[in-house]
């Protein structure tokens, strides 16, 4: 639900707004809310910042992969949630503790990272479909 809100911006702040807005093609009321969102986020989750274009913006570590990625790989690890991080650090060079930072944004926005880690699955499984009809084409 959208509620309606004013808040008092200097002329430079709105300037900008609605030059970067032009520039993405959206609103600058869907870009300050994207912003507003995204930027309490890496508040509460420092080295977590957001990539991609409007339509598909994903969490990530500042220094290193998106969210969904290091999720999903400690997913694939056996063993009980450190030795899995260690694993991963000793695999990624990412250090555990931000291995724990992605981790931890994780468990605050299960629903969104599920759903990119799905999103991902079945992009993998249409590309393995794709080879083998490939293959079989060419028989």
């Amino acid at each position: 639900m959208t509620t309606s809100t004013s808040y008092r911006i200097t002329a430079d702040a709105r300037d900008a707004l609605n030059q970067r807005a032009r520039a993405e093609g959206v609103s600058a009321t869907a870009l300050l809310e994207r912003l507003i969102v995204e930027g309490v986020r890496a508040l509460d989750r420092p080295g977590i910042v957001f990539r991609g274009p409007d339509r598909a913006r994903r969490a990530a570590l500042a220094a290193g992969p998106d969210v969904w990625e290091v999720v999903s790989r400690l997913r694939e690890l056996d063993g009980p949630e450190e030795g899995r991080i260690r694993a991963l650090s000793d695999e990624s060079g990412l250090h555990p503790r931000l291995i724990r930072v992605a981790l931890d944004y994780a468990a605050e926005h299960s629903d969104e990272i599920r759903s990119a880690i799905e999103r991902n699955e079945e992009a993998v499984e249409r590309a393995r479909r794709a080879v083998d009809q490939r293959e079989a084409l060419l028989g």
